[in-house]
């Protein structure tokens, strides 16, 4: 069974009133409360579509999360039963200091066909090309810039690298930089930056390093309909979230996912703009109106394209 195409509208609806709860808050300082109230409208969204639906990655466990947590029910609980994702609010302090790229995210696909994602670290790789051997986590930095140049003939220094500015990639950072490769560095909105590799137009050819194992479930989601490659491992700092991943059915804890092993039926996937960035433009409200961008992505009809609604508040 697929994911029919009449839902496509309804879950726009979903991030983009999601996205429009949380532009009031850009800019406000206040990161928890520009979250709640994308969680809060999201929920209240999903609860009038007729599916039956399953937070698999979500704002955290039933004792951390009020709502949106991981095992939540939601929809009118009729219809088709799916597996759902979400990030209400993608890249909080973005929206808290009205930086580009804040973001509501959702990823839908069939029932057990979504990895679940223990909320812990992922190592993660991304690029446009789909060969095997070419990139992999397996290989050094030096090994995947290599193959990679050689396989898009173009020299290291003209290769673009995506990486999350922390301390943790202090010495990926610095393999890149002697290589010559052109960084862009995001202090945040790791979905977004994943994405990058998606289109030439963003000028990224790889996106590399440690980030959130859900946000990396999640891009999978849209990076599957645009053939990309990703790969991610979960990384585990302590016995608790070993625990938990086995009980989330990880039992290889150092497996390496393969993209079609993360998203395994048919997905759709929608990532509204709250402020602008790289992928879609922010909010915009006109009198009882607002302008959104939406990026969807819909596996089976291979829908992958950019949507600018005017809807009423």
């Amino acid at each position: 069974m697929t994911l029919d195409k009449r839902f496509i509208d309804q879950f726009i609806r979903v991030t983009s009133k999601a996205a429009l709860a949380s532009s009031y808050l850009v800019g406000k300082k206040d990161k928890i409360a520009a979250d709640k109230a994308a969680v809060d409208s999201m929920r209240s969204e999903l609860n009038k579509i007729n599916f039956q639906g399953e937070i698999v990655i979500g704002e955290g466990e039933l004792d951390e999360a009020p709502m949106l947590y991981i095992g939540e029910r939601v929809g009118n609980k009729n219809g088709p039963m799916f597996d759902i994702a979400v990030d209400p609010l993608e890249g909080t302090n973005f929206a808290a200091n009205n930086l580009p790229g804040a973001l509501s995210v959702i990823a839908v696909a069939e029932k057990n066909c979504l990895l679940n994602a223990p909320e812990t670290y992922m190592e993660k790789i991304s690029t446009r090309i789909n060969e095997k051997n070419v990139i992999d986590l397996d290989n050094t930095v030096k090994q995947n810039i290599s193959n990679l140049s050689d396989y898009l003939n173009k020299n290291p220094e003209n290769l673009t690298a995506c990486i999350l500015d922390r301390p943790r990639h202090k010495e990926v950072i610095e393999e890149l930089i002697k290589l010559k490769v052109k960084l862009k560095l995001i202090t945040d909105g790791d979905i977004s930056g994943a994405l990058l590799v998606t289109n030439e137009k963003y000028n990224v050819d790889i996106f590399l390093g440690i980030g959130g194992g859900p946000e990396g479930v999640i891009a999978a989601a849209a990076l599957d309909t645009f053939n990309c490659n990703f790969q991610g491992r979960f990384l585990f700092e302590t016995d608790e979230d070993k625990v938990r991943a086995k009980k989330m059915g990880i039992n290889d804890l150092t497996k390496k996912y393969e993209l079609n092993e993360i998203v395994t039926g048919d997905s759709m996937f929608c990532a509204t703009g709250i402020t602008t960035g790289d992928l879609v433009e922010g909010i915009k409200i006109q009198g009882n109106d607002f302008i959104s961008e939406t990026l969807i992505t819909h596996k089976s009809s291979g829908l992958k394209k950019v949507i600018k609604l005017k809807q009423n508040i």
